[in-house]
């Protein structure tokens, strides 16, 4: 094997984001449902024999030190192996938008290395790595839509009906750190209960997130605002600046202003590269 082309790496949505406390160390303690959807991001590998790892934007420019480089590098350096990659990133799904995006990416990235340097690690041992790149990494490693809890860690896999969802991003990005670290958020919600929202999983719950993140960035209102406008009753999806809302069959929206992205997306029941280690269900 000396490429794997077309791998993708598929965004995700927060059906609600609960935020229960905050341990001595920082970390925020936190309740959700993730949800994958059909909103991907596409990777390609190149084998390098002589070692090193580098990389190329197919789209969007991503930083230097990107989350799939720091995933081949420490998937190096964890296995001592000496291979290399080129790795080509068309990058889809919107960046600064709580949608997973560059966890997902360093997700399949572990995956498709793990492939083609023929490491045959397990998922166990590739969620380690994916840990220490970032909280969301393991779920995307699991490749179920899952209840979260924890600082992220905490996943135990769920079963949703299937749906369509309207996804839009306005102009303006959020950084994750400037949420969490506002004095405004609410840190002591209640801690809910799987079955409660297994009653009604696309009405259950808020996100705490988004009355900070609407303070600071008007877009995340105004893309609420225009999902109003659509006869949808919308919410944010993770730290933001994406909001979402669920479409009602035979529902066609209009166009949204200039500048933002947008998509009708339905969720997956599992991830595309589930059953890419041996250890996956």
């Amino acid at each position: 094997m000396k490429a794997l082309y077309d791998v993708p790496a598929p965004a995700k949505l927060n059906l609600f984001l609960h935020v229960t406390g905050r341990r001595p160390d920082g970390y925020h303690l936190l309740q959700s449902a993730f949800m994958l959807i059909d909103w991907h991001d596409l990777l390609h590998f190149d084998l390098r024999l002589e070692g090193g790892v580098s990389r190329e934007d197919l789209g969007a420019p991503l930083p230097p030190d990107d989350l799939c480089l720091r995933a081949a590098h420490a998937l190096r350096s964890a296995t001592g192996c000496a291979l290399g990659v080129h790795i080509a990133i068309d990058k889809r799904v919107p960046a600064q938008a709580g949608m997973g995006g560059g966890s997902s990416d360093a997700a399949s990235c572990l995956l498709a290395l793990n492939r083609l340097w023929k490491l045959d690690l397990s998922g166990a041992a590739l969620e380690r790595i994916g840990l220490g790149l970032g909280a969301d990494v393991p779920f995307f490693l699991r490749g179920r839509n899952a209840w979260v809890e924890g600082i992220g860690e905490r996943i135990s896999p769920i079963s949703l009906p299937a749906a369509r969802f309207l996804v839009v991003r306005p102009s303006q990005g959020l950084e994750t750190s400037a949420i969490f670290s506002d004095a405004q958020l609410n840190r002591s919600t209640d801690a809910a209960i799987l079955s409660g929202f297994a009653a009604s999983p696309y009405d259950f719950g808020r996100n705490d997130l988004q009355p900070v993140a609407q303070r600071l960035c008007p877009g995340v209102t105004q893309a609420l605002d225009w999902l109003g406008s659509q006869g949808l009753q919308g919410r944010m999806t993770g730290s933001g600046s994406a909001v979402f809302a669920r479409l009602p069959e035979g529902h066609a929206p209009t166009a949204p202003p200039a500048g933002w992205q947008f998509r009708v997306c339905s969720n997956l029941e599992v991830h595309p590269l589930a059953g890419w280690t041996s250890s996956d269900i």
